[in-house]
């Protein structure tokens, strides 16, 4: 039996055909922008800086990375509101060090980067293609990594470059700090919390500083964890790091932290400490005597064979096994040295290197020196510089305890003016930058 349709049967159809496709399209409409709206959100910028933006996601990444290093250190991180304002201030200090380091024309060139990638697996025993394996069971891409990498290095020449316009460390500064009986003594590894006065400070805000250095002070001592508190509370370049502050020699320290920690035990948290930029509370984590150095040293002679444009690497492996086979047969291997040997700053002495430290010409060296006996003549070995033979003449134990407390010295006040100058510095980049907080 046919069915029979009128007019406005047909009319009533074609209606409910295309409501029906309009309620399809809203539908439609409605779950892409739903999922606009979640992928904004995913993506969000959280600040500005400069012309550049840093986005939700980057956060979020560089939190993710920050958990896993403290899950594997046996830690807990404070509540991810307060991490988050932590990580997205060092996003901010890192891109303004990156558009620094560009602007004045650092460079990091791809070869720079291939090196560190191939030294941080190294560090990590692994080899470039292992370490990658690893970074993606972890979930973080590859290629993000040696971005991220990239910007490290940058950042890192910019303080370097910093540092190196200071003036050079004198001797007479040097002479001056081992007067003072700053150097020798007890270590103490410390972390530290920092609670910034902003400069010319109101007696208001001066007073909120102290509150919240009394605050982070009641909470350790009820016990809260100092790292989970560094990372919570300081306003210290090292608070996400657990406010790390590292080995410290109680005679370097200013006097109003030496005070305060000298004969404390590991554990013990000393503070708060008024400072001219704000307040300190300190953490005792270790501590040790500063003793004797003493090292082994060696007295060698040896024989280099360089290769250079008259002489190839072939011809340089012939004549190091020609003198290696004259010095078998009985002749004196230090007039052979003197006679054959490329290295200008020891042949015109027989080829004689006089005491020197472990290490001192490299790790294959010091391996072949090792393994000989007094007296004793290598086998031809190849080194970066060319090809050697090494007669070990003899070692000794040596203090050089004078030599460590002047190169300690040294370092001591080169890393002292470098943070004071590289903090100076970024303070300086914050506060001149155009930064805008979204979070």
């Amino acid at each position: 039996m046919k069915m029979k349709y009128s007019l406005g049967d047909k009319m009533i159809t074609m209606k409910q055909a295309t409501l029906r496709t309009l309620s399809v399209m809203t539908m439609s409409l409605l779950l892409f922008t739903a999922a606009m709206a979640n992928e904004q959100e995913i993506d969000r910028i959280v600040a500005l800086v400069e012309e550049d933006v840093i986005l939700k996601s980057e956060l979020d990444e560089a939190i993710s990375h920050l958990e896993r290093q403290v899950r594997a250190r046996g830690e807990s991180l404070p509540p991810r509101g307060v991490v988050e304002e932590q990580m997205l201030e060092r996003l901010i200090m890192n891109r303004l060090e990156v558009l620094r380091a560009e602007a004045t024309g650092i460079r990091v060139s791809d070869s720079d980067v291939d090196r560190a990638l191939h030294e941080v697996a190294s560090n990590n025993n692994m080899n470039l293609s292992q370490m990658r394996m690893a970074l993606e069971a972890d979930g973080i891409d590859y290629d993000e990594f040696r971005d991220d990498l990239r910007r490290e290095m940058l950042g890192s020449r910019l303080r370097q470059r910093v540092a190196q316009s200071m003036d050079e460390i004198t001797e007479t500064e040097i002479d001056i700090l081992l007067a003072s009986d700053q150097l020798g003594g007890t270590e103490y590894l410390l972390s530290q919390i920092v609670i910034n006065v902003p400069e010319a400070a109101s007696p208001t805000e001066a007073n909120q500083a102290r509150d919240r250095a009394d605050e982070v002070m009641q909470q350790l001592q009820g016990g809260m964890d100092f790292a989970a508190a560094a990372i919570s509370y300081s306003q210290g370049p090292d608070a996400l790091e657990g406010g790390d502050v590292g080995w410290r020699n109680l005679n370097a320290m200013p006097p109003m932290f030496a005070d305060e920690i000298e004969g404390r035990e590991p554990g013990a948290v000393a503070g708060p400490i008024r400072t001219p930029a704000g307040y300190v509370i300190l953490h005792v984590r270790d501590v040790r005597d500063h003793s004797e150095v003493i090292v082994r040293e060696y007295r060698a002679r040896h024989i280099m064979i360089e290769p250079t444009e008259l002489i190839s690497p072939e011809q340089a492996a012939d004549r190091i096994n020609d003198i290696h086979a004259r010095i078998r047969d009985g002749e004196d291997f230090a007039e052979l040295a003197r006679r054959y040997s490329t290295d200008e700053t020891s042949a015109n002495i027989g080829g004689m290197l006089n005491w020197f430290p472990a290490g001192r010409y490299g790790q294959q060296f010091q391996q072949v020196i090792g393994q000989l006996d007094p007296g004793e003549v290598s086998e031809p070995f190849q080194s970066q510089s060319g090809w050697h033979i090494v007669k070990f003449v003899d070692s000794r134990e040596a203090d050089r305890t004078d030599e460590a407390m002047r190169a300690e010295a040294r370092e001591m006040l080169h890393q002292r003016k470098a943070e004071e100058e590289v903090e100076r510095f970024l303070r300086q980049l914050r506060n001149e930058s155009f930064v805008e907080v979204r979070l």
